[in-house]
């Protein structure tokens, strides 16, 4: 297993959310000698994390879905803040399906706050954390684990979200298309998240900006089908005009806020 101080992990997490870094940039901003930059970014590099290019380093070029452990690094205080605004709009005693995926997670981690609440659920790492409350019920879907993700996909999956009915529906996706298209990386995974909207009453989708233009092969819906959407960065330009009536809510981008009230909200709404 591949072991990163937590310099190196910084390091990943502010290059992947910049997209490229300067050498001297990273020297200043960890307050250590270049050649102690460059000794950390070259490991990284070794062990295929990023990549040099000329001065400074840039992400590796992405090929299908990412391992677990970098996705829940990548735009980390994005997926926080969408969790954070998420969780105003989910009152205490609500039901709710959550998906696969590391927003998600990151939902039922803002929403400690809340009470009674009663959670669906064919992600292990959310199920994991939701059964840390004793006045939460926790129902897990049954099946193969994904290994590493944590995942339980397939068609048991599809049934047993097809057995409840939920106050709210929170999934994320792996990639939307120029025209608004909802993308996976495999017919299971955009079957658990239909099967979630199936049976929801109010149905979330939580995704930050690098989900807009990534790759991934396998359609399943559109923007438009949700009743939310939760992002960090307004929509681009050709999609914002085609998702009807779906609600956008832009998370507010403050740092270190504390989650308030369920239905108290400081973001920007808008029908797009």
């Amino acid at each position: 297993m591949k072991q990163y101080s937590e310099r190196q992990l910084e390091i990943i997490r502010t290059v992947t959310d910049r997209g490229f870094s300067a050498i001297d940039a990273l020297s200043e901003q960890f307050n250590v000698s270049t050649q102690t930059i460059r000794r950390d970014v070259n490991a990284l590099c070794e062990l295929g994390e990023l990549r040099r290019v000329w001065g400074g380093v840039e992400p590796p070029p992405v090929s299908g879905n990412l391992l677990y452990a970098k996705r829940k690094i990548m735009n980390v205080t994005a997926k926080r803040q969408i969790a954070i605004e998420v969780a105003r709009h989910i009152p205490d005693g609500s039901s709710i399906a959550l998906s696969i995926g590391t927003t998600p997670e990151m939902v039922i981690e803002a929403l400690q706050e809340r009470a009674n609440l009663k959670v669906f659920t064919n992600n292990l790492n959310v199920a994991m954390q939701a059964s840390e409350r004793h006045d939460w019920s926790v129902t897990i879907a049954g099946g193969s684990v994904r290994p590493g993700d944590k995942d339980i996909l397939g068609s048991e999956v599809e049934a047993f979200f097809d057995r409840f009915e939920v106050d709210f529906g929170i999934f994320g996706v792996a990639g939307v298309t120029p025209d608004g298209g909802l993308l996976d990386f495999s017919e299971a995974e955009v079957g658990s998240r239909r099967a979630i909207l199936k049976n929801c009453r109010k149905s979330f989708l939580v995704m930050d900006h690098s989900k807009f233009g990534r790759v991934a092969h396998v359609r399943g819906g559109h923007l438009s089908d949700v009743s939310c959407i939760f992002c960090d960065e307004p929509l681009p330009h050709p999609i914002k005009g085609g998702i009807g009536q779906t609600d956008l809510i832009i998370a507010n981008q403050a740092k270190g806020e504390e989650m308030p009230e369920a239905g108290q909200s400081n973001s920007q709404r808008g029908k797009r």
